[in-house]
């Protein structure tokens, strides 16, 4: 696990001349690696309200290790190869990142009560504030944003109502 910080005006900033509060991790194939991806994203949120005095609800600490959770497991479960996952604060929100080596974009499926299981992509889009996938060189990068404090309104991804 390896804790970065940039200069100043980068997007992650907290304040005008705050460096940007992120982490980023490099994860192996084996299935340890996504109960690990969880603790840092736990662990990660703490420390942005300890030592940043940030609000992180619970809503929002909860929300986090279940995208992480969700995001990490397909990498793993359809890319070869490492995982990279990247933390980071983007204003009001959490930015949880994955990098992985396969070029194919992810499409939610069609509803299906009789599924069973891969509802990973459904569970993510309904509880980020936002959702993207870029092709990279090599892979995708997918991230996907959750708000920090709880909306007053009650929503639960933090989107305002219309």
């Amino acid at each position: 696990m390896e804790s970065v910080s940039g200069g100043e005006g980068d997007e992650g900033s907290v304040g005008p001349a705050a460096h940007p509060i992120r982490t980023s991790v490099a994860l192996d194939g084996d299935g340890v690696c996504i109960a690990e991806a969880r603790h840092l994203a736990a662990g990660f949120l703490t420390r942005v309200r300890a030592e940043h005095g940030l609000p992180v609800s619970a809503r929002a600490m909860d929300l986090t290790q279940l995208v992480v959770s969700e995001l990490v497991t397909n990498a793993r479960k359809y890319a070869p190869g490492p995982v990279l996952m990247e933390l980071r604060i983007a204003g009001a929100t959490v930015e949880v990142i994955v990098w992985d080596s396969d070029p194919v974009l992810p499409v939610a499926r069609a509803a299906d009560a009789g599924r069973v299981g891969q509802h990973g992509l459904e569970i993510v889009l309904a509880v980020a504030q936002s959702f993207e996938v870029q092709r990279e060189p090599l892979g995708k990068r997918i991230t996907a944003r959750i708000t920090l404090a709880d909306n007053p309104g009650g929503d639960v991804t933090g989107r305002r109502s219309h």
